[in-house]
């Protein structure tokens, strides 16, 4: 213990970001790497505390004292088995894990007013170090079951889920709509939070691994979701949620108001390399363009940070509530303001104006009344405070939606909630047709990576649990 509690000695330390005029320029990560002396000391600080609530609050129950620990004591590869026996992604959740929220938000030593331990960015470093060491090997299967899961979507559920279904040997084949494997990790997170060869290695190792991925595969086209299961013992459905919600008010029609998705994945498709027309003729580039952006989430985060890097002559965020009853991370929006952001808090768009292509939105101010089901104020128009804010594009980033998956899988019989989320019984998380099972947003809603990833890994449980079960039987029925 002579290498911890150091908290009272040591001030918390972030690893350095770069100067906002030097980050404007790209999309590269902001956050400079911790170098080993300084993730030792930091994690040294960790008071290694009788109830962790760090690990209480992290959903994964990460051994967050544990691996803070070793790292204190220079035992980095130690550090690392720890990290990644809870964890498929450690170095995306050190990453982009809304830490404020969850494992530092609820540090004993930040309740106890001597600043958290920097929990994400040691996190990162551990992983990032043992992909530079070579410690992170592609699986080994020691034995090979001759069962077939397929696993539907290639975001964060299901690869957590392939990933743990592979090292018990069975044979896993992920399809996925989208031409490269990561899903949201690829498509919809910037690079300035999360560059994509992170999630690329990632997945190569999957596939080193032995699991079979299979791209530009859309269930309903290519296969209904009933023929796919014939092709394997259990199907796990980990779509996710990507259907935009709008708003539905006047001048929603016009030109030049899209959702945030279809912003952040031309941005996203041409930082791969990808020729993306719509980018290139200026439809979905906000160079030189005033840029409102509607939403409080950490999606209308990514949304104006992008627009910023692309040059835009203005960006503003409208928030109908003010910035205490923010949805996304405080770190990301005091992100945002270091960046030029111009954040309008209280304001409620009303109407788009314009003749073909939106020119303005029409907002009103708002007052917070009392609290709604959430917990939070209750945003309130104020009578005739109108006033119109110029604008090129308006991104809508007020969450997301599930697709109408019983009718686009051809599985009318598929039963989903009043929201359109696939229903489950969250004892063995199977859907009410037996052998098929969901897991991450499409089952909870729009949630956050770490808790896809949390799914992911359950329903590989309850998956393994179901095709033991049904090998028993066979060998029953064939006693008999």
């Amino acid at each position: 213990m002579k290498k911890m509690l150091e908290f009272i000695n040591l001030e918390k330390k972030t690893p350095d970001k770069r100067a906002t005029s030097e980050r404007k320029k790209d999309f590269h990560e902001i956050y400079k790497e911790f170098i080993k002396d300084k993730a030792q000391e930091q994690s040294s600080r960790c008071s290694q505390c009788g109830v962790p609530f760090c690990q209480i609050h992290c959903p994964l129950h990460n051994n967050i004292p544990d691996w803070l620990k070793l790292t204190a004591e220079g035992r980095l590869q130690e550090a690392y088995e720890v990290s990644q026996s809870t964890n498929n992604m450690p170095e995306i959740c050190g990453r982009i894990c809304p830490q404020d929220r969850l494992c530092e938000g609820n540090c004993v030593i930040e309740q106890s007013g001597h600043g958290t331990v920097t929990i994400g960015s040691i996190e990162k470093y551990i992983t990032d170090t043992a992909w530079e060491k070579n410690w992170i090997k592609p699986l080994k299967i020691k034995k090979e079951i001759n069962q077939t899961i397929g696993v539907i979507g290639a975001g964060p559920a299901g690869l957590a889920c392939a990933e743990e279904l592979r090292k018990s040997g069975y044979q896993v084949t992920v399809y996925d709509r989208y031409d490269r494997p990561g899903g949201l990790l690829i498509y919809g997170i910037p690079n300035f939070k999360l560059e994509k060869f992170v999630v690329e290695r990632r997945t190569k190792l999957l596939k080193q691994g032995g699991i079979k991925f299979v791209q530009n595969f859309e269930i309903g086209k290519n296969k209904s979701l009933y023929e796919l299961k014939k092709n394997h013992d259990a199907i796990l459905i980990a779509t996710g949620v990507y259907k935009s919600r709008e708003i539905d008010i006047p001048g929603s029609n016009l030109e030049n108001i899209f959702p945030a998705m279809d912003f952040l994945t031309a941005s996203n498709r041409k930082g791969l390399g990808d020729k993306v027309e719509l980018f290139d003729n200026g439809t979905l580039n906000a160079h030189n363009k005033d840029i409102v952006v509607i939403g409080g989430g950490d999606t209308a985060m990514d949304c104006v940070r992008t627009a910023t890097r692309q040059k835009a002559k203005s960006v503003k965020c409208i928030y109908r509530r003010d910035r205490e009853n923010m949805p996304g991370s405080t770190r990301e929006v005091a992100n945002a303001i270091e960046e030029g952001v111009e954040f309008i808090w209280l304001t409620g768009p009303k109407k788009f104006i314009g003749n073909k292509q939106v020119a303005e939105v029409q907002v009103n101010k708002m007052i917070l009344g009392l609290a709604d089901s959430s917990g939070r104020k209750k945003p309130e128009i104020q009578e005739n405070s109108e006033y119109n804010i110029k604008a090129d594009i308006v991104i809508k980033s007020l969450g997301f939606d599930p697709e109408n998956l019983p009718e686009l899988f051809s599985a009318k019989e598929l039963s989903v909630s009043r929201w359109g989320t696939i229903k489950i019984d969250l004892n063995t998380m199977q859907t009410n047709i037996d052998g098929i099972f969901a897991a991450g947003d499409i089952v909870r809603g729009a949630s956050l990576v770490v808790w896809a990833i949390k799914d992911g890994r359950d329903a590989a449980k309850q998956i393994q649990k179901y095709l033991k079960e049904k090998s028993i039987k066979k060998i029953n029925i064939k006693a008999a």
